[in-house]
């Protein structure tokens, strides 16, 4: 990597609640050298702030550019992996907002990756860098709360409602990652409970309950349903017990409680007072995001980690597979389901989306607003689908495939995950990702082998067999599949006069130089 000691080097997508925040740390720090963000008034306020960073509406411009070493993402949750993989694949060091992403399936892919190309990557947990939570490891690492029992947290708000992920992915990983942080180990058992009543199959509230091999248990209670802030992690010992308040000035208090036995039979509380635990000065998420750029210079590894990230996602998807199907008030769907078909739990569907007969949606799947599923159609386990998409019939989307908004897949168009299978030998682990981009069309009966993708607006054709990447606006045909023109956004096939070409529709499109690569406008 080239020297990044002398100017800012780092870029930053996402400039809303937390990304602001990030904004002017990075600033501050003078590592900010570039920020995007999709909506046009949020950057025109910010160019008035800080004119000496370059602003854009397009992440491709921070993956594109040599003067970005790396990227700090702060988007919906929902975006995480799709940018980190192609911020690691444009040769960036990472640092990811928490969580790592969505699915066990793809922090493990986000791991590997960055290993593979040598990327440093690390996760937003501010609390391993926040002075009060160090200072609590030193005094359990020194033994001045004896021996370990219990630690439990409450993290409690009223605020943002959430709809791509649930409270428990939103509040609990903070929680999570200080608690396998402090003992050092991760649960050997994991189960949770909760209640969804503002967002239908939404959890708003869980308690989520943790045992170590060591004997230690905790509990994490998360929720944006309560009157008031509350962010409390309590530890308790054999020689006392210490409060980290966040939302306090005293961030931490020492309680020297004792438990007497009277006739060895009863025991008793003798209280005592508080002590407050001095902690050293530093905005935590200045702390987080330095770490982060010496992880850069000096390519150590980070403390929260991609590793580090994987073992939380872990925990969240133990805790989400315990839960029950939230207990919702009892209200109409904003989406329609045939009888015929079958929703399995822990299933997100967005508004406007209809399900037709004899579908299956299988469990962890999400589901994006106004999509349209035909007759016996098969969507998961976790798969990803965006918005306005449209599945036709006999349709099975498995396991590692992504699809972005407004897809069309064709009637029995096939997707696989497998690259060689054998019904002999299980090869749930070599599953390989399928992205299909926003805007593409898949033909009827078109194939789709594993560990390709399909570019945006591109145009498989029916029957099509398609083993390798489709770049943007392409058209393929045949089998194995080949590229035959360029399709415009709304689909008509693009002819080119000296690299242009003018659509009916009023856009227009410019090939690159070489009259070989990507389509790179349309517009």
């Amino acid at each position: 990597m080239a020297d990044t000691t002398e100017r800012p080097f780092t870029g930053l997508i996402g400039l809303g609640c937390w990304g602001k925040n990030i904004l002017r740390n990075l600033h501050e720090l003078g590592l900010l050298h570039a920020a995007c963000d999709s909506n046009a008034a949020t950057l025109d306020q910010w160019r008035s702030q800080f004119p000496d960073v370059n602003f854009t509406a397009r992440c491709e411009d921070l993956l594109q550019s040599p003067d970005v070493k790396a990227i700090v993402i702060a988007t919906p949750a929902v975006t995480h992996y799709e940018l980190v993989d192609a911020a690691i694949r444009a040769g960036k060091d990472v640092f990811v907002e928490k969580p790592l992403a969505l699915t066990v399936d793809e922090g493990r892919r986000l791991v590997e990756l960055a290993a593979a190309n040598k990327r440093i990557l690390m996760v937003g947990h501010i609390l391993q860098y926040h002075p009060a939570v160090e200072k609590l490891k030193s005094m359990i690492a020194q033994g001045a709360l004896g021996k370990i029992f219990y630690i439990y947290s409450n993290r409690l708000n009223i605020g943002k409602l959430r709809t791509e992920e649930n409270i428990l992915w939103s509040f609990a990983p903070h929680d999570i990652s200080t608690m396998l942080m402090l003992l050092e180990e991760e649960p050997v058992r994991v189960s949770a409970f909760g209640g969804g009543y503002v967002s239908h199959n939404i959890y708003d509230t869980t308690m989520t309950t943790l045992e170590f091999r060591n004997g230690v248990k905790g509990h994490i209670f998360v929720s944006w349903l309560h009157p008031y802030k509350e962010q409390k992690l309590i530890v308790v010992g054999s020689e006392g017990m210490v409060v980290f308040d966040d939302v306090s000035s005293e961030k931490l208090h020492l309680h020297r409680h004792k438990i007497e036995w009277i006739d060895g039979k009863t025991p008793i509380a003798q209280k005592s007072d508080y002590e407050v635990v001095p902690v050293s000065d530093g905005e935590p998420l200045r702390r987080e995001l330095a770490h982060f750029a010496e992880c850069v210079r000096t390519r150590q590894r980070p403390r929260s980690d991609g590793a580090e990230g994987l073992r939380v996602l872990k925990v969240l998807q133990a805790a989400e597979d315990s839960l029950l199907p939230p207990a919702t008030v009892q209200q109409t769907p904003s989406y329609f389901v045939h009888p015929s078909s079958c929703i399995d739990d822990n299933v997100t569907i967005g508004e406007g989306s209809k399900i037709w007969h004899f579908s299956h949606i299988l469990h962890h799947s999400r589901l994006g607003r106004e999509c349209v599923v035909g007759q016996n159609v098969s969507v998961g386990p976790d798969v990803v689908i965006g918005d306005g998409c449209k599945l036709q019939n006999n349709v099975s989307v498995y396991k590692g495939v992504t699809l972005e908004d407004n897809v069309f897949c064709g009637p029995s168009c096939v997707f696989t995950n497998v690259y060689n299978p054998r019904a002999f030998i299980e090869r749930k682990e070599e599953f390989r990702p399928t992205l299909v981009k926003l805007g593409a069309t898949l033909g009827a009966n078109a194939t789709i082998i594993c560990g390709a993708t399909i570019g945006s607006y591109a145009m498989v054709g029916a029957g099509a067999v398609v083993r390798d990447d489709v770049p943007d606006h392409a058209i393929v045909v045949g089998v194995p599949a080949r590229q035959i023109g360029w399709a415009c956004t709304c689909g008509a096939t693009l002819r080119f006069e000296d690299a242009v070409a003018t659509c009916h529709c009023g856009r227009t499109a410019t090939l690159t130089d070489d009259q070989r690569g990507v389509l790179i406008r349309s517009d």
